[in-house]
């Protein structure tokens, strides 16, 4: 067994966590502290502690698994990959090649989702292929693309809050979804700063906060307008900024005095001294800082919500400025880089948009085929998984779950039973594995090398610490595997490469000159650096959309340092201005009425990781946290009168959920709470509501109507 230690990232969330890998002479791995990578300095969650626990022959899938008489059964590589290729080529023979759909996940390297939409593309020809990171940050990368012409997830790095003034924290629980970040915000307290924290409950983040604002679910654009118009209002406009570097400032004032603080507060609850005293945090200091994360952004307005919060950023100057700005808190893994290169409908690799001329005759020439063979745009996530059964009758799923994390999921996994043909790649057996006719074993995080691009657009470098069990393959062998058997006498499956470094050196090429451009990104400086920020284009020339003037009039071929502070100088709009959002407040798609007086809000545990089909299998994790819970307050409580513990029902207009009562003071009486990691009768994403934002296409998973029931014993 050799000695050594491999130094890798996380498989979880989207910080990307540095960590160590000790292999074991059982096979498996132990993980170190690894101090020197500065997003975490070596601290870990539970989750990325425990995660070789899933790498364990009894927890993962080991053996490909066909359907047979109604149950999956072992099977060979061969015939199931035989299965797969006929399954696909059959639907597009009957059907046509938009009949195959394929759906993705933010979990995927950037070397997979590259290879998986150039599969869809290339192989398939269907335009229908998203992917689950749509369920993540769509609305704020919309909204950051319409202000900033570029959406990358936090435009300067971790390092710079705790010397902010001021941060403003809309609808993340940090302290649970991403532990390790906490340190940063901790540091902004000791140095002076203040944190305000905006949530409808009172999580572990809130009582960190110095001002918590606990408004109803759905009206975050209501408070974001109030706000800005306290800021008109008490003169605290960044006048010269907003002349010099932005544009659309009249329309977007207008529409916030139209929401003065009496007005706001009747729509949010929260009372007008605390948005008075929000805006004195925030307009104080010389920096601050807006982040957003999923509660804003879950919403069928999150777009324009997110605009908002831009807007307040903008006119006092809070961005593009050192240790000031907007940013949002990228959920999955890699949920950054898994739309910049392909996974998404509407994109190509680089960033660029699939209807751009341009962009199609550049990728496609990479790739080799004719630009009038790619498909056009397709359907986005929840509109793709609500057509199968009809429009799509084949899927190729690759590392997601939307059984337990798609909105209105009871419908949803309908539509999934409907297919004529599913094919899952995974490395658990998950609820939608479960419903599929062909299910391939997938290497791991630990036993493959690969890149991820975290949430501060810093491009790192998994390293592969251990090899695969006998009989588990890559997700890019099995696209080169598809690729040979649907390609006939194309030779198609050469351009779907098994090594990853290979694909990676594709990938720098069709992401060139694009706004996510990784041309020059390499694996020897990935593994010689803690990762390169994009946009980092070959040399030290500028790139398209980087919105700095960095290097501009150098024409000396050097290595491009990347970007990690994007614009400092412009934005990457074409005239270097922001826009601001004309915004102004709408309900939700669902209101609470007689029959469904209240409000439910979903999240995430500290112990369990998105639809948990790998973390339920990690005893530590299930121990800490076993299942579903219903949160109320106290009032909504007696009403009911359910105590500590008790089965409650909620009930939504798409369906029932049960689970035990959690009655805390730490939420608002009118809102219920359930986290969203289980499958069963306590799958909370059997209530929400699909309601999808008119240009994000993101489902309000934040926001919808139900009824709370006693259950008799």
């Amino acid at each position: 067994m050799p000695n050594s230690v491999t130094p890798t990232h996380c498989p979880y969330c989207a910080l990307q966590c540095g960590m160590n890998l000790t292999p074991q002479r059982d096979g498996g791995v132990t993980v170190v502290e690894r101090p020197d990578f500065p997003v975490n300095r070596g601290a870990l969650c539970g989750k990325g502690r425990t995660a070789p626990a899933v790498l364990a022959s009894g927890v993962r899938l080991t053996s490909p698994l066909v359907r047979s008489g109604g149950t999956l059964v072992p099977a060979t590589w061969e015939e199931a990959l035989d299965r797969i290729a006929e399954g696909l080529a059959r639907t597009r023979t009957e059907h046509g090649p938009d009949a195959c759909g394929v759906f993705g996940g933010g979990g995927l390297t950037n070397e997979k989702a590259y290879s998986l939409g150039k599969f869809a593309r290339v192989v398939l020809g269907t335009s229908q292929i998203d992917y689950n990171g749509r369920f993540c940050m769509s609305s704020a990368a919309a909204a950051g693309m319409k202000a900033f012409g570029l959406d990358r997830g936090l435009p300067f790095p971790l390092e710079d809050i705790p010397r902010t003034g001021c941060v403003i924290l809309v609808g993340s629980n940090l302290a649970e979804t991403m532990p390790p970040s906490l340190r940063f915000f901790n540091e902004l307290k000791e140095n002076g700063g203040t944190l305000v924290v905006i949530d409808p409950r009172r999580t572990k983040t809130a009582e960190q906060a110095d001002l918590h604002l606990a408004p109803r679910p759905g009206t975050d654009l209501a408070l974001a307008l109030g706000l800005l118009h306290l800021v008109v209002a008490e003169g605290r406009v960044d006048e010269e900024y907003v002349a010099e570097r932005t544009a659309g400032w009249e329309d977007a004032r207008a529409a916030a005095m139209a929401h003065w603080p009496e007005y706001v507060e009747r729509i949010t609850g929260v009372p007008v001294p605390q948005l008075r005293e929000a805006v004195r945090l925030f307009c104080e200091p010389e920096h601050a800082m807006v982040l957003t994360a999923r509660g804003p952004e879950q919403q069928s307005k999150g777009t324009d919500t997110v605009g908002a919060w831009i807007n307040l950023c903008l006119a006092t100057g809070r961005a593009g400025r050192p240790l000031s700005g907007y940013g949002c808190l990228t959920g999955q893994g890699n949920g950054q880089g898994g739309r910049e290169h392909g996974q998404k409908a509407d994109q190509l690799p680089g960033y660029r948009k699939l209807d751009d001329p341009a962009a199609r005759r550049h990728v496609a020439e990479v790739w080799g085929v004719d630009p009038d063979s790619l498909p056009g745009p397709g359907r986005s996530a929840y509109e793709l998984l609500d057509a199968l059964g009809t429009d799509i009758k084949s899927l190729l799923l690759m590392g997601s779950n939307p059984v337990v994390s798609a909105p209105r999921a009871a419908h949803i996994e309908e539509r999934i039973k409907s297919l004529d043909f599913l094919a899952v790649c995974d490395v658990v057996l998950s609820e939608t594995a479960e419903l599929a006719d062909v299910v391939l074993p997938v290497t791991q995080w630990a036993e493959e090398t690969g890149t991820t691009t975290n949430l501060e657009g810093r491009v790192l470098l998994r390293r592969r610490a251990i090899s695969p069990p006998e009989g588990i393959r890559s997700d890019l062998e099995v696209m080169h595997e598809l690729a040979a058997r649907l390609g006939g006498e194309r030779g198609l499956e050469k351009g779907f490469p098994t090594d990853a470094e290979e694909v990676f050196e594709e990938l720098r090429r069709a992401s060139a000159g694009g706004p996510a451009d990784y041309s020059g990104i390499t694996y020897r400086r990935l593994a010689e650096e803690n990762g390169v920020f994009w946009p980092c284009p070959t040399g030290a020339g500028t790139t398209e959309g980087a919105g700095n003037t960095q290097g501009a009039g150098n024409t000396e071929v050097t290595e491009h340092p990347g970007t990690p502070r994007l614009f400092l100088d412009r934005f990457a709009t074409p005239d270097g201005r922001a826009r601001f959002a004309p915004v102004t407040h709408r309900p939700a798609a669902e209101e609470p009425d007689d029959e469904y007086p209240v409000l439910l809000t979903t999240g995430r545990v500290v112990a369990q990781y998105q639809s948990g089909a790998q973390t339920r299998r990690v005893d530590e994790l299930n121990a800490a946290a076993p299942g579903p819970f219903v949160e109320l307050h106290p009032r909504l409580a007696a009403r009911l009168g359910a105590a500590e513990g008790d089965p409650v029902a909620v009930v939504s207009r798409r369906g029932r959920a049960v689970a035990p009562a959690r009655i805390t003071t730490g939420i608002r009486p009118d809102t219920v709470f359930m986290p969203f990691h289980w499958p069963g009768e306590g799958r909370a994403n059997t209530l929400t509501n699909p309601a999808l934002d008119p240009t994000s296409r993101m489902p309000e998973f934040k926001a919808c109507a139900v009824r709370l029931e006693a259950v008799k014993a």
